[in-house]
């Protein structure tokens, strides 16, 4: 099986440790995750956002899926929805999975209905298991 290139959608001031581990997890030979490391400090509608949306949509073109971890937090970044609305056009089209860090997490809009993959625990297991079934956004 090919591997799986994954871009991680998540929230960077809350949800970082969960991205570390993930990367810990990157010597698996059934994915590799795609990290912009600069975590969006700026407005989402600041002129220098522009700079920043340029980095993450080539990190996004690079990969096959993206993964949306779904924190406290997640539905009222509008970092991260732009990042799925994103990985939903038609020059990317990547797969979604997604993972509810705890369970009360309310799921952004954008991954409901869409056929999204879901990970039943953030075990390095269960998350694969999401990534092979993942399909295209719609």
């Amino acid at each position: 099986m090919a591997k799986h290139k994954v871009f991680i959608s998540y929230d960077h001031s809350e949800d970082a440790h969960y991205k570390w581990l993930l990367q810990a997890w990157d010597a698996n030979e059934d994915f590799e995750f795609e990290f912009d490391s600069r975590g969006p400090d700026v407005a989402i509608n600041s002129t220098n956002a522009a700079v920043v949306k340029a980095a993450l949509t080539k990190k996004m073109m690079e990969a096959t899926h993206i993964l949306v971890l779904v924190g406290e937090k997640t539905h009222e970044s509008d970092w991260m929805e732009w990042e799925i609305d994103r990985a939903k056009e038609p020059d990317l089209k990547l797969k979604f999975a997604a993972i509810k860090l705890a369970k009360g997490n309310i799921s952004p809009y954008g991954i409901l209905n869409i056929g999204t993959s879901w990970a039943t625990s953030f075990e390095r297991d269960r998350i694969v298991d999401a990534l092979n079934d993942a399909i295209v956004g719609y």
